[in-house]
């Protein structure tokens, strides 16, 4: 069968001070008049269904995870002692899900993307679901670029594989991190490569295989967690596995090491809505170009994010190119050039024991 798994640990930093600890960005109202991670269950429901659906998320985070999402209970939900990225979470619901279905087949999806039109994304997981569950393989969906973007990580396209339902599947040839702006523009006009989405379809045999191969530290921890899995050690043994497992994205652990890795070539639309910028490109603008949301009033100002999440009102006058926000007693201005910097903000509050409590 086919199961869904929601990466929901992260922190969404950069939508700092909407996004807080106790409210991160997955809980947050940006796309629609829905959370993020209700949006990504919606999205998925056609093709998976309720029963199949795991959402992976902090131990702290999980009571959130189920008091912001209607559909979901505590069946749902693989809770983490604390993060250890990317690759531990993938092995992580991997074991749970063998252990229920021995040929399971994971569609593996972050909680904080904007898909459209997320009919057009349902049939090509469902051509990933078909060849993973056939083939000894691990499926990334790589995004059609729109622009020569600097932020996100690319997939350079190798041979052409096969077709499925419709889907040019090829080899991957490389996967490169976030590149420079003259990179960015080469790669974006040579159509060789592809956003990296962060979308993935592998069976639990699979990527559990290719942990073992490339990551043989935490491919033998998995295989003694999984020993525990059902019994009354497998909290004790889940801490184990946290306490010992290396922090490193599944990217770098095994995508960028593995040889069957295959990708399929999405012309979607799709965000990964990493920070305030996002904004601009999917809300609409007024005829300065300001992105007005909440109560505010600007004059003279231009390409300006206004984002008020609290009482009263935000009035700019004669700015250009900032991000203002204000959440609760909290508020930010950056300019535009420096938004993807706001973590350097949070480390500074975190330094001081009186400021903590805003982070």
């Amino acid at each position: 069968m086919v199961y869904g798994v929601i990466l929901a640990g992260g922190k969404g930093e950069r939508f700092w001070p909407l996004s807080r600890a106790g409210r991160p960005k997955q809980f947050l109202k940006l796309i629609s008049d829905k959370t993020m991670i209700e949006e990504t269950i919606d999205r998925i429901l056609p093709l998976i269904p309720l029963e199949n659906i795991r959402i992976v998320t902090g131990r702290e985070m999980s009571q959130t995870v189920i008091q912001n999402c209607e559909l979901v209970g505590k069946e749902h939900i693989l809770s983490e002692p604390f993060g250890r990225n990317t690759c531990a979470a993938v092995g992580f619901a991997a074991v749970h899900l063998k252990q229920a279905d021995k040929d399971a087949v994971l569609v593996t999806l972050s909680a904080d993307h904007l898909i459209k039109p997320p009919e057009k994304l349902l049939r090509i997981l469902k051509s990933g679901a078909t060849i993973a569950a056939a083939e000894d393989c691990l499926v990334t969906i790589g995004i059609v670029p729109t622009r020569p973007e600097t932020a996100y990580g690319y997939i350079k396209l190798g041979d052409m594989y096969k077709h499925e339902d419709d889907h040019i599947f090829y080899q991957v040839a490389a996967f490169t991190e976030k590149p420079k702006a003259a990179v960015a523009h080469e790669y974006y006009y040579s159509h060789d490569y592809l956003w990296n989405s962060g979308m993935f379809v592998w069976s639990a045999k699979s990527i559990l295989k290719a942990i073992d191969e490339h990551q043989p530290d935490l491919g033998a921890l998995l295989t003694e967690y999984a020993k525990h899995v059902g019994t009354r050690k497998e909290a004790a043994a889940r801490e184990d596995l946290y306490e010992k497992a290396t922090s490193i994205s599944i990217d770098f652990a095994v995508l960028e090491k593995a040889t069957n890795v295959l990708t399929i070539k999405a012309d979607i639309i799709w965000d990964d809505i990493g920070g305030w910028n996002a904004l601009s490109r999917y809300k609409q603008s007024d005829a300065d170009n300001n992105v007005l949301i909440g109560d505010c009033l600007t004059m003279d100002s231009f390409e300006t994010i206004v984002y008020n999440d609290g009482d009263g009102i935000i009035t700019c006058l004669g700015v250009s190119d900032l991000v203002v926000v204000r959440s609760g007693e909290l508020t930010l201005v950056v300019h535009k050039t420096k938004a993807d910097q706001v973590r350097e903000i949070l480390a500074r509050l975190e330094e001081n024991e009186d400021t903590r409590q805003y982070l």
